[in-house]
C-alpha cells in the first residue's frame, strides 16, 4: 500500500488525510469498483494520485474519495443483492454463520467508517461510528429498545463490538433501512461525526438507504452472546463476487418468476403495513368515540337526576303555593277587617311564588331540550360506532384475505424453487448421457480408423501375395500339363 502513495517533501494536513483513509480501506486505491450484470469489475486506475498536485493548475480532476464512495455503493448494492438471492433460494431463516449475511455486515460497517473524524479522548484517539447510531434514539425514540439492549449485552467493551451488535439487532428487527434514513436525514447533527466529503453525507449515503429497504423480506436469527464483536477482523472477501472470465451468465424463468413472487410479496407486505395503520387508526377512533360516548352517558344521567330534583321542586313549591292560597282565604273570611297591608305582603308573596313557579318550568323545558339533544347525539355517536365496527370486519377480513395470498404466494415460491431445483437436475443428467455419447462416438469413430487401416493392409498383402506367386503358378501348370502329356 505505500508504494502506492507517493511521499512528498513537506506533506500537508490534506496529504496525510488522504494517505491515511486510503491505507484504512483496502479496495479503494488503484482500482474502481463497478457493477457489470450480477458481477462485480475491477479496473485498474494508474493516473489516479493519492496526494494532490501542489500546483492547482496541474490537479488531477479524479477525486479519490469519490472513487471511494463509488466502490462502497457499488459493493453494498451487491452484497444486498447476493443476500436477498441466497436468502431466497434458501429458503429459511439466517444465522449468524451464513457467509453472505456475514460479508453483508463487513460491507456496512466499511460503509459507515468512512469519512469518519477522529476524536481525542483522554485515553487516545478513538474513531468509531457508535456514536453516529446513538442519534437513532434521539430521534426515533422506537430505537431506544435496541440501544438498550446492546448497552445491557455481555462481553461488549468497545464501542466498535456496540455498533456490530446494532446493526445485527436491526436487520432482526428489519428497521435497519428506516433508522439509517433517519440519521441520513439529520446531515446537521452527523457533522458532529463525519467529514463533509464522507459516504453518509453525500447522495450514496442515501442510495444505500434505499437499497436496504429489500432486506426486510429477510428472517434472521443472530444469537450475538457467543460472538467476539469487539476483535473481529472486517474484511471483504471479493471472491464471492469477481467474475469468472469462463463463466456464462444464464437467466432462466425460474429467476423471473421467483423475482415475480418477491416482488408481489413486497407489494403485500407494504399493503398488509398500510391496512394495519389504517386499523389501528380507526380502533383509536373508535376507543375516542366510545370514551365519548360514556361522558354523555353520565351527563345524560347527571340531566336527568337534575330534571327529577326540578320536578320534585315544582311539586313542592305547587302545594306550598296551595297551602299558603288555602290559609290566605281562611285568614281573610275570618279577618276580614284585617290590616290592607297584610294582604298586600300575601299578594305578594303569591306573585313572587308564581314567577320562581314560571322559573323552573323554563328551566325545566330547557333540561328537557337538552336531554333529546343528547338522545339524539348519542343515536348518531351508536350509529357511527356501528359503521366502524363494521369497517373494521371488512378490513380484518381484507387481512385475512391478504395473509391467505402471501401463503399462496409462498406455496407458489416454493413450488417454482423445487421445479428450478428438478430442471436443473434433467438438465445436469441430459449433459452427462451426452458427454457418455460423445465419448462413445469418439470410440466408434477410433476403431473405424483402426479397421480401415487393417483393410488396407490386408489389401496391399494380397497384392504382394499375387505378385510374388502368380508367375510360379503359372509355371508350375505348364509343368503339371507336360508331364500328363508324356504319360
Amino acid at each position: 500500500m505505500s508504494d502506492l502513495t507517493p511521499q512528498s517533501d513537506a506533506p500537508t494536513p490534506t496529504t496525510d488525510k488522504i494517505t491515511q483513509a486510503a491505507r484504512e480501506t483496502i479496495y479503494l486505491c488503484n482500482f474502481r469498483v463497478s457493477v457489470d450484470g450480477e458481477w462485480l469489475c475491477l479496473r485498474e486506475l494508474n493516473d489516479i494520485s493519492l496526494t494532490p498536485d501542489p500546483e492547482p493548475a496541474h490537479e488531477d480532476p479524479k477525486d479519490p474519495i469519490a472513487i471511494e464512495r463509488l466502490n462502497l455503493m457499488n459493493m453494498a448494492k451487491l452484497s444486498i443483492k447476493g443476500l436477498i438471492e441466497s436468502a431466497l433460494n434458501l429458503g429459511r431463516t439466517l444465522d449468524s454463520d451464513y457467509a453472505p449475511l456475514q460479508q453483508f455486515f463487513v460491507v456496512m460497517e466499511h460503509c459507515l467508517k468512512h469519512g469518519l473524524k477522529i476524536k481525542k479522548t483522554f485515553l487516545g484517539q478513538n474513531k468509531s461510528f457508535w456514536g453516529a447510531l446513538e442519534l437513532v434514539e434521539k430521534l426515533t425514540p422506537e430505537a431506544g429498545e435496541i440501544t438498550a439492549s446492546v448497552k445491557d449485552l455481555p462481553g461488549l467493551r468497545t464501542p466498535l463490538g456496540r455498533g456490530r451488535a446494532w446493526l445485527r439487532l436491526a436487520l432482526m428487527q428489519k428497521k435497519l433501512s428506516d433508522y439509517m434514513k433517519t440519521i441520513i436525514n439529520r446531515k446537521d447533527l452527523l457533522s458532529e461525526f463525519y467529514e463533509p466529503n464522507a459516504l453518509m453525507m453525500e447522495e450514496e449515503g442515501a442510495v444505500i438507504a434505499g437499497l436496504l429497504v429489500g432486506l426486510n423480506v429477510i428472517d434472521a436469527n443472530l444469537c450475538m452472546k457467543g460472538e467476539d464483536l469487539d476483535s473481529q477482523v472486517g474484511v471483504i472477501d471479493f471472491s464471492m463476487y469477481l467474475k469468472d472470465g469462463g463463466h456464462s451468465s444464464k437467466s432462466t424463468e425460474g429467476d423471473g418468476q421467483i423475482t415475480a413472487i418477491l416482488d408481489q410479496k413486497n407489494y403485500v407486505e407494504e399493503l398488509n403495513r398500510h391496512l394495519s395503520a389504517s386499523v389501528n387508526n380507526l380502533q383509536a377512533k373508535v376507543d375516542a368515540l366510545e370514551k365519548s360516548n360514556t361522558k354523555l352517558t353520565e351527563e345524560l344521567a347527571v340531566a336527568n337526576n337534575r330534571i327529577i330534583t326540578l320536578q320534585e321542586d315544582v311539586e313542592r313549591v305547587k302545594e306550598e303555593s296551595s297551602h299558603q292560597l288555602e290559609n290566605s282565604r281562611k285568614t281573610s273570611r275570618t279577618e276580614v277587617s284585617a290590616d290592607g297591608q297584610v294582604v298586600g305582603e300575601t299578594h305578594k308573596q303569591l306573585k313572587e311564588e308564581t314567577q320562581l313557579r314560571l322559573d323552573v318550568e323554563k328551566e325545566l323545558e330547557m333540561q328537557i331540550g337538552m336531554k333529546q339533544e343528547m338522545e339524539l347525539s348519542m343515536k348518531m355517536l351508536e350509529k357511527d360506532v356501528c359503521d366502524k365496527q363494521d369497517a373494521l370486519v371488512e378490513l380484518r377480513q381484507h387481512l385475512e384475505d391478504l395473509h391467505a395470498l402471501n401463503q399462496q404466494l409462498s406455496h407458489k415460491s416454493q413450488s417454482s424453487e423445487a421445479s428450478a431445483k428438478q430442471k436443473s437436475e434433467i438438465i445436469s443428467r441430459l449433459e452427462d448421457k451426452a458427454n457418455q455419447m460423445a465419448v462413445t462416438i469418439k470410440q466408434m469413430e477410433s476403431r473405424s480408423k483402426q479397421l480401415e487401416q487393417e483393410r488396407n493392409l490386408a489389401e496391399e498383402a494380397n497384392k504382394l501375395f499375387k505378385q510374388e506367386f502368380g508367375d510360379k503358378i503359372e509355371s508350375l501348370q505348364l509343368e503339371v500339363e507336360q508331364l500328363k502329356r508324356q504319360r
